[in-house]
């Protein structure tokens, strides 16, 4: 038996290189729940704080912030890839991501108010 060529070798990481990519994914929108802003914080540095601490930059966490919620909810919406939102759900203060997901009515009657 022959030991490994070198073209074995470079196709061999080239495959190792092509699955951690795909492990990693495309990047999707989800909805973060997290605990109330606290006193004297706005909820744009509370939530970027939050990515900040989990994508390892400010500039990272403002690129990936799309909408910031505070008056039902308190949370954020961000657009992340799989590895960036298991890191995000590590953090302390999120206690639920949900995928961002576009619902149709099914009717406009409502008990024949319309």
């Amino acid at each position: 038996m022959t030991p490994p060529t070198a073209t074995s070798l470079i196709l061999l990481v080239l495959a190792a290189v092509t699955m951690a990519a795909a492990a990693d994914g495309p990047p999707a929108t989800y909805l973060f729940f997290v605990d109330p802003t606290p006193p004297g914080v706005t909820c744009m540095q509370y939530h970027l704080g939050i990515l900040t601490a989990a994508l390892g930059s400010e500039e990272k966490a403002k690129a990936a912030i799309i909408y910031n919620y505070k008056n039902v909810v308190s949370g954020f919406s961000a657009r992340v890839t799989p590895a960036e939102l298991e890191a995000i759900k590590k953090q302390p203060h999120v206690n639920r991501a949900l995928p961002s997901a576009t619902m149709q009515l099914m009717s406009s009657n409502f008990d024949g108010v319309s």
